[in-house]
C-alpha cells in the first residue's frame, strides 16, 4: 500500500505549493486600454470620411492620403488639435458643404453639399472631432 500512495503524495507535494504562488504581472503583459468606441453618429461619419475624404486627407486625417502628393497645396491635417480648436462645427460643416473655394481656401477641395445630406455632414463633423484623439504619437 505504501508504493501506491507514494506517487500521489509526491504529486500533491510538488504541485500544490506551486499552484498557490501568484505570479506578478510583467510590464509586457499589461496592454493599454482600448480607446472608447465611437458614438454611432461618429461611426457613420467615419464611413463617409473613408468614402469621400480619405483619398486626400489620409486614414488618420493627417493630410497624407494617397492623392495628397499630387495636390498643391497639400490637404489640411484635420487631426491637428490646434486647427480643431480654431474651427467651430459650423465652420467645418460649411467647408465640407461649400468646398475649399467656397470658404476662401483651395479650390482643390470639392464642395460636397450636393452629394452629402446635412445629416451626413453633421456626422462627418462629429467624426472629424475624434481625429486628434485617434492620432498616433510620433515615434
Amino acid at each position: 500500500m505504501k508504493f501506491r500512495t507514494a506517487p500521489l503524495t509526491l504529486f500533491v507535494f510538488l504541485l500544490v505549493p506551486g499552484a498557490c504562488v501568484r505570479k506578478p504581472v510583467t510590464a509586457a503583459a499589461k496592454t493599454p486600454a482600448a480607446p472608447a468606441p465611437l458614438p454611432y453618429e461618429a461611426r457613420l461619419g467615419k464611413i463617409t470620411f473613408t468614402h469621400y475624404c480619405e483619398t486626400c486627407h489620409g486614414e488618420s486625417g493627417a493630410g497624407d492620403g494617397f492623392n495628397a502628393f499630387n495636390l498643391d497645396p497639400h490637404p489640411r491635417d484635420l487631426s491637428d488639435s490646434q486647427f480643431q480648436k480654431k474651427k467651430s462645427d459650423a465652420e467645418l460643416a460649411d467647408a465640407i458643404q461649400r468646398g475649399g473655394a467656397g470658404v476662401g481656401l483651395s479650390a482643390l477641395m470639392p464642395p460636397w453639399g450636393h452629394t452629402l445630406s446635412a445629416r451626413q455632414i453633421d456626422e462627418l463633423v462629429l467624426y472629424l472631432r475624434t481625429l486628434p484623439t485617434l492620432r498616433k504619437p510620433a515615434s
